[in-house]
């Protein structure tokens, strides 16, 4: 497993990739989508950003945080979980969730909005990275997929997340 130091410069680079391809992006091109079940590029944006922000990175907080509610400590990441933290990534595969409201992102409001929103989870997860030497190994939450994760999985699943939407980003710039 990479370190979270590895893990933040890395997710970084992912951002300013993020950042340089909206530069090259038209405003109609962000909102742009082929049919009803795709997401745009915007779209895209947005789920990165929110799943970091109200997910991954509060959960990160929830197991640094003294007397919470966390799992046992006995509870274990399940197979999918175990996978993708001993290959450092997901695998090259497209994951499909139906669309709904709650997981369903809105389309963008502005180029603005997207670049602060990537700002704000850079200043975020280096805000975090020092507090994960203390991380407790024993403070869990429950990913959907991936079982009991720690702090510093849920760090690192920032990082891999990203980087595992590059593919996403390149088949819809493709279809533009």
């Amino acid at each position: 497993m990479k370190s979270t130091k590895e893990a933040l410069q890395e997710f970084e680079a992912a951002v300013e990739r993020y950042l340089s391809e909206l530069d090259n992006l038209e405003w109609e091109q962000l909102l742009q989508k082929t049919n009803e079940e795709e997401w745009s590029i915007g779209q895209m944006y947005l789920h990165l950003i929110q799943s970091a922000q109200f997910m991954h990175l509060q959960h990160v907080e929830q197991c640094l945080a003294e007397g919470n509610d966390t799992l046992a400590p006995e509870d274990e990441k399940t197979e999918q979980g175990r996978s993708i933290f001993e290959q450092g990534g997901f695998p090259p595969i497209r994951i499909r969730v139906p669309a709904s409201p709650q997981y369903t992102p809105q389309q963008p409001v502005s180029k603005a909005q997207l670049r602060e929103g990537l700002s704000g989870v850079v200043e975020r997860m280096r805000r975090t990275e020092p507090a994960l030497s203390q991380a407790s190994q024993e403070h869990k939450i429950a990913h959907p997929r991936f079982g009991a994760l720690t702090a510093i999985e849920w760090f690192l699943l920032v990082e891999m997340h990203y980087r595992h939407h590059f593919l996403q980003l390149e088949r819809l710039k493709k279809e533009l």
